[in-house]
């Protein structure tokens, strides 16, 4: 029987790399994959389908409410919306336009990365703190919270903040400095899962709102995201990206979700607009995550990483021209991973060549190549399937044969 991608003449691949956006993201459990069959023969109303996902998304990271995204990224970009905006439906309607409005948003130069053009796109000004002087090997200081503070004004609207394991300052210290101020705190936690007590940690440290991927450890669909933080905030997202073609009269959005008491007329469509998440991608993200943190709980998702990563160790015993290290240490390792470290005199042929013959072979494999200048390839299980692991390990030994 054929599939999808073969009836598109687009090859399937072994995902070693992990959920990665650019390798169409996670594999869905089949119970995600009914959740969303079943959504797509049915129709809601989607402010009341987003306020009952958003109430379990309260639930499970302790934030006042929840929004389901098209991606973290899309969520920074509605964060950011939100915090410019607010509930004024005026400005809501000139966005990304912002010119008179608060529109800075601070961040630590050593924060950046091309992904905040997400934060940009709703007309936010990135106002960058602080000089990564242990990045560039010229020093040991970073930003430093009182930066963040000294560039407050009245057209602050946000700090963003990337919380990278060892990106400083940390949460706990910018909010110190900063919510005295109050400002709030948009968190991109994109990749922070696992491990799964994150979902609850930045809420915990005072971040007002937080941005998950829905596509990568939570395993639901690619194109879906999570959002959590202070009620206000999810309202001024929620008015700016559902769809509001309706008649003022006949508008009904759930209190929980929406307070019409709180604003002085009906939102027009917003700027969210351009992210839509359909019924499908909102059933699918909280199947997905109610699963994994069950699986989380029980120690049934850290343990099938481990079988599978063993399994790929097995198959590549007596290897030739590398050494094997299983990386399962979960105090140092949310994932565990096997590093394959190539011996590149040997082989004649550096790691990076190796990399793209296994790419480009068949079936092509795919590694994690962050440590591929050390000459090393690395395997995360998340993404390989019942029987995947043995014939990576035999497209490995072919390889490294030659």
């Amino acid at each position: 029987m054929t599939n999808i991608y073969e009836r598109l003449g687009v090859d399937t691949i072994i995902n070693a790399k992990g959920p990665a956006t650019r390798l169409t993201g996670s594999i869905l459990r089949p119970e995600v994959a009914q959740a969303m069959v079943e959504a797509s023969q049915h129709c809601v109303d989607l402010a009341h389908l987003q306020a009952a996902a958003g109430a379990y998304i309260a639930e499970v990271t302790g934030a006042q409410s929840g929004y389901v995204t098209d991606g973290a990224a899309s969520g920074l970009m509605l964060a950011a919306a939100a915090c410019i905006a607010g509930h004024d439906l005026a400005a809501q309607n000139r966005l990304p336009d912002t010119t008179g409005l608060k529109n800075e948003i601070i961040v630590a130069r050593g924060h950046r990365n091309m992904y905040d053009h997400a934060v940009r796109t709703a007309g936010a000004k990135l106002i960058e703190v602080g000089v990564s002087d242990r990045n560039t090997g010229a020093g040991v200081r970073d930003a430093e919270p009182w930066e963040y503070v000294a560039e407050i004004n009245e057209r602050t609207a946000a700090v963003y903040c990337v919380v990278v394991p060892g990106n400083q300052p940390t949460l706990p210290e910018i909010v110190a400095a900063v919510a005295p101020h109050g400002i709030p705190i948009i968190v991109d936690a994109a990749g922070q899962l696992p491990p799964m007590s994150n979902l609850k940690r930045f809420i915990a440290e005072g971040a007002d709102l937080v941005c998950f991927s829905g596509g990568k450890a939570i395993g639901g669909p690619q194109a879906s995201g999570i959002l959590a933080g202070r009620r206000d905030l999810v309202m001024s997202v929620a008015m700016q990206h559902l769809d509001m073609d309706t008649a003022p009269s006949r508008w009904n959005p759930p209190a929980s979700l929406i307070d019409r008491n709180a604003i002085q007329g009906m939102p027009r469509d917003g700027i969210g607009r351009i992210c839509k998440v359909g019924k499908e991608e909102i059933a699918g993200l909280v199947t997905a995550l109610r699963l994994t943190l069950e699986d989380d709980a029980s120690g049934a998702l850290r343990a099938g990483w481990s079988r599978t990563i063993a399994t790929v160790a097995e198959g590549l015993a007596g290897v030739n021209n590398a050494t094997i290290a299983v990386r399962d240490d979960p105090e140092r390792h949310p994932v565990p991973a096997l590093a394959l470290t190539l011996d590149e005199k040997a082989l004649a042929r550096d790691a990076e060549a190796v990399l793209i013959e296994l790419e480009c072979g068949s079936p092509p494999v795919y590694f994690e190549p962050g440590e591929v200048g050390s000459a090393t390839l690395v395997v995360n299980p998340l993404c390989l399937k019942e029987g995947e692991p043995e014939i990576l390990a035999g497209r490995i030994k072919d390889v490294l044969r030659r």
